[in-house]
């Protein structure tokens, strides 16, 4: 990784950014708990300030860091100061920041996160776990949502709410997906709606689940643990299908986007539903599935999406053929070849894609950002994944 931008008082910023640093009375893995990515969604700050504060260093084997995400937004309750904080992470992005003469607000609170994060990766040779809080402007059930790597489907799968996947295909850099090509666990749970307390509660009860399902500590060391389960189990509705972002509705510049009220993440849509207004004219969903994510807030570029349920065994599938490595076979096809083979990178003509089902690249592992007019890049998570670090984990092979 690239070094970024010198950061005054270096040592008293990282200090003031740490909601609270837990270290275990030995070695074992590492969770790294991100509160307020955006400052509009304060749930995951409230409850990492109480759980870490109160955990008891003898039950813990590792180390558990509770992070400040956008301090400036978090002050002024808004999404953002210039630009989403969850939206500047792309590579290029990060290697510029050290040639850069004026950082924005945003890429301030970056350059502190990347300092923090690379300290962290380089004293630590155990498992790392990234979990990101976030909350809806809509109410919602709680969820995870995660980069289609088969070491976050593992993890993922032992929490009791719904797993939505392939939302890298239609954001650009999310702070997890730059972690995610690091090759580590990152996941995203979103609790609830921003101002509701159940979303604080959820919250809370995802941190224990955390600790205990990553190896820090036995579910026993936690009176509560069974109550913690139960909790997102009833928030959560019993839902615990793995779910796919199929389309997303996407705000342009200047456009006066206004959601119908009283639609929440996971309701049911029929194709020709009307969703919202587009500067008063009609948006009618594309799709009979389900949605997600409606915006209700001022700040956002996404206006709602629309995913679909992954039947278990097209899941089951893409696991074998991961596993096989059957993506291989792509290459021997006209028009695809490696960019960046160490990466897990493909570079595909459109001509020849678009007799190609983009169910086939899902399977495999592939999601696409479109290049230029002419070439898809096909980004493979699998590849880049550091499997040997989580191989000997509970929850890897269960």
């Amino acid at each position: 990784m690239p070094q970024p931008v010198a950061v005054l008082n270096k040592k008293e910023t990282q200090s003031s950014r740490i909601i609270h640093h837990v270290k275990g009375v030995s070695e074992g893995p590492a969770v790294v708990f991100f509160g307020g990515i955006h400052g509009n969604e304060p749930a995951g700050v409230t409850a990492l300030e109480k759980v870490l504060i109160d955990l008891d260093p003898k039950v813990i084997k590792g180390e558990i860091y509770g992070i400040y995400g956008n301090l400036k937004a978090l002050s002024t309750n808004k999404r953002f100061i210039e630009k989403d904080l969850n939206r500047i992470w792309t590579e290029d992005r990060v290697k510029a920041l050290p040639t850069k003469q004026r950082l924005t607000a945003e890429e301030e609170e970056q350059v502190e996160l990347f300092d923090i994060i690379q300290g962290i990766l380089k004293t630590n040779n155990n498992p790392v776990y990234f979990i990101d809080f976030h909350t809806t402007s809509s109410p919602t059930l709680p969820f995870i949502t995660i980069n289609d790597a088969l070491i976050n489907r593992y993890f993922s799968m032992h929490f009791p709410v719904p797993i939505v996947l392939g939302i890298e295909e239609y954001l650009q850099g999310p702070l997890l997906s730059y972690l995610n090509k690091q090759g580590y666990v990152s996941l995203g749970f979103e609790a609830g709606q921003h101002t509701d307390a159940d979303s604080v509660t959820n919250c809370e009860a995802f941190i224990y689940l955390s600790i205990v399902i990553a190896g820090l500590s036995a579910m026993e060391n936690f009176i509560r643990y069974p109550n913690f389960y139960r909790t997102l189990r009833n928030q959560a509705r019993g839902l615990r299908e793995v779910f796919e972002v199929m389309y997303k509705y996407e705000i342009k510049p200047f456009e006066e986007f206004k959601m119908n009220p009283g639609f929440v993440s996971f309701q049911k849509i029929k194709l020709g539903d009307e969703l919202a207004l587009s500067n008063d004219t009609i948006i009618k969903s594309p799709l009979t599935a389900r949605l997600f994510m409606p915006l209700y807030q001022k700040q956002g570029e996404d206006g709602f999406f629309i995913i679909r349920t992954i039947p278990v065994f097209f899941l089951k599938l893409s696991a074998l053929l991961r596993k096989i490595r059957a993506d291989q076979l792509l290459t021997l096809l006209p028009g695809i070849s490696w960019f960046d083979r160490k990466r897990g990178i493909l570079r595909a003509n459109l001509k020849v894609t678009r007799f190609m089902a983009k169910s086939i690249f899902h399977l495999l592992g592939y999601r696409n950002k479109q290049e230029d007019k002419t070439h898809l890049l096909l980004y493979n998570r699998e590849r880049v994944a550091r499997k040997y670090l989580y191989e000997k984990s509970g929850w890897f092979h269960a």
